[in-house]
């Protein structure tokens, strides 16, 4: 995947483009680490940056793009026109779009996890599902079985870490799982590996 984004990275001019394909670039983990830098920049924060922000966030992570790219970017990314770029739609905009049959099998894993069937995902609904019996942290008795329940919800659980992982903090985790994966097939084939579909 890195060495194919880094080739798809010389014939685009997009500055869009650019920016997933630096990115992903760097691996898996490309986008997540992008986030992560977003949510550094926000100094006060309210999940939104305004255009110095960006440039220094983009700058600090290592990306080259030209000024007018940059200006482009932040502009396709502030929707609204307010002169500042939410989060989620920052994210949102640098992911690839997922296909229907991958968005249907991340639901499909929601919806088995979701036992209890209110629509979001708890240590309730983990327990049977998802087995820490080999966790290191509770096989050396550092975790009981509920808190290494909840550090599994909390890599979904993308907000406030409150050990509710709702319907759209499920799929964009999975989205960003899919920006690293080209082939449908694998991907496919991870979450029915995954999530015994």
């Amino acid at each position: 995947m890195m060495a194919k984004a880094s080739q798809k990275l010389k014939g685009t001019s997009d500055p869009l483009e650019r920016l997933r394909l630096q990115c992903l670039s760097r691996g898996a983990s490309g986008i997540k680490g992008l986030a992560r830098m977003f949510k550094i920049i926000d100094d006060d924060l309210n999940r939104r940056i305004d255009y110095s922000e960006f440039k220094k966030g983009i700058h600090d992570y290592g990306l080259s793009l030209e000024q007018d790219q940059l200006q482009d970017l932040f502009t396709r990314f502030d929707k609204d026109g307010n002169g500042v770029v939410d989060f989620d739609e920052f994210l949102t905009s640098l992911r690839p779009p997922m296909s229907q049959h991958r968005k249907n099998l991340i639901m499909k894993a929601f919806t088995k996890l979701d036992r209890t069937h209110d629509g979001v995902i708890t240590t309730e609904d983990l327990k049977g599902v998802y087995n820490v019996k080999h966790h290191p942290k509770f096989l050396n008795g550092e975790f009981s079985e509920d808190q290494c329940l909840r550090l599994f919800l909390d890599s979904f659980d993308s907000d406030q870490k409150d050990g509710v992982v709702t319907k759209e903090e499920f799929l964009n985790y999975y989205s960003g799982v899919s920006a690293s994966i080209d082939s449908d097939a694998y991907f496919d084939l991870m979450m029915r590996s995954a999530w015994k579909l």
